[in-house]
């Protein structure tokens, strides 16, 4: 059994959705991002989804977009995302990552030697936002053979007749991404949750995560209430730019801030089903 899904297995025995952060590696430089991964779990984070900076980042809005040009002004690159993993693990064998990006870095370093690499170093699943399953041979084979969950995206527009084609070969969760459109710019409501998550049950046993459009703890709560997990990514970037000073730098007190929200959220996904 996975690290993944193990986690959603514990979690369904609780009762309970889990919540999932989201850090930029190397946002806003290597130290202040290491910190906020090491710190997520105690935060109260049930899994962790680390973003791998692009240059040309098509399913991102303005935030994560500036998150990635931050991180690649800091030297973020796929070995050292990987040492950063690696390196969490040492105190962390148990919290599920993520690695969300796109495929062009991936191909650039090579997809074997990345999933064997990736595997080596503590990922547990990939999310490749521009990957279709028409392509999936490129990445799938490797992730397979080294143990990493291949995490498919459905959006609203995905009908039944593509389902079943997006989610073959997908395991660990899926991710709903709950909005058309770019990451953290609009919400998903109670209505839309209540039709699309049976809808893409009917198709899989996989848990479902809901993201790209979770922002707060009372819309972190409302997807608790009906998908396994929510994803919250462009609240906890925008505090981290709204944290940084005039040069761009990371003062003292940022990691609390963020880790902070962290835990009003954990604290609303953890109360939704008894609370709703």
């Amino acid at each position: 059994m996975s690290r993944i899904e193990a986690r959603f297995a514990a979690l369904a025995r609780e009762g309970r959705a889990a919540l999932i952060p989201f850090v930029e590696a190397f946002d806003p430089d290597p130290a202040t991002s290491a910190a906020l991964l090491a710190g997520m779990p105690g935060a109260g984070a049930d899994l962790i989804e680390i973003g791998m900076p692009f240059t040309d980042p098509m399913a991102d809005g303005p935030t994560i977009q500036a998150a990635g040009k931050r991180a690649l002004a800091a030297g973020s690159k796929t070995p050292r995302i990987l040492a950063m993993v690696r390196d969490f693990r040492r105190d962390d064998p148990a919290t599920p990552i993520i690695l969300m990006g796109y495929l062009n870095p991936i191909l650039a370093y090579g997809p074997e030697r990345f999933c064997v690499d990736a595997a080596r170093a503590g990922v547990d699943g990939l999310i490749v936002v521009d990957l279709p399953p028409e392509e999936a041979g490129l990445l799938a084979p490797h992730a397979t053979a080294n143990g990493l969950d291949i995490i498919r995206l459905i959006a609203p527009t995905t009908d039944d007749a593509r389902m079943p084609k997006v989610l073959e070969g997908s395991s660990g969760f899926v991710y709903y991404v709950s909005i058309t459109g770019i990451t953290g710019t609009r919400t998903a409501t109670a209505e839309h949750l209540a039709a699309a998550i049976p809808r893409i049950r009917r198709h899989t046993r996989l848990p479902i995560a809901v993201g790209f459009g979770v922002r707060t703890p009372a819309q972190a709560a409302i997807v608790a209430r009906h998908a396994d997990a929510a994803v919250v990514a462009s609240a906890l970037i925008d505090t981290v730019a709204a944290s940084l000073d005039a040069a761009g730098r990371a003062p003292p007190g940022i990691v609390g801030r963020v880790l902070g929200q962290v835990r009003d959220l954990a604290e609303a996904v953890r109360g939704a089903r008894r609370n709703g």
